[in-house]
């Protein structure tokens, strides 16, 4: 992955979720609605709970791999040092 920004991606639209280990950001603008982040892990991105994204809910390893096949790049990550 991309060495990424916090602030880069803000400027960008994104919304920042935070987890321990991992940063997760979100752009709803460019999202092309494929599911592969709801269908693949229901425990972390959950449409129906407020935030929908809780990013301790997966391991760092887990939910890395799995934002890495968003089809859109509407989703993006930090790892935490």
């Amino acid at each position: 992955m991309v060495n990424l920004n916090e602030q880069e991606l803000l400027a960008k639209g994104y919304r920042k979720y935070m987890g321990k280990e991992v940063d997760v950001f979100f752009n709803g603008k460019i999202c092309a609605h494929s599911g592969v982040c709801v269908k693949g892990n229901p425990e972390v991105f959950n449409l129906d709970r407020k935030p929908w994204i809780l990013a301790d809910n997966a391991t760092k390893e887990d939910l890395t791999a799995l934002i890495d096949k968003c089809p859109s790049g509407a989703l993006k990550y930090i790892v935490k040092e």
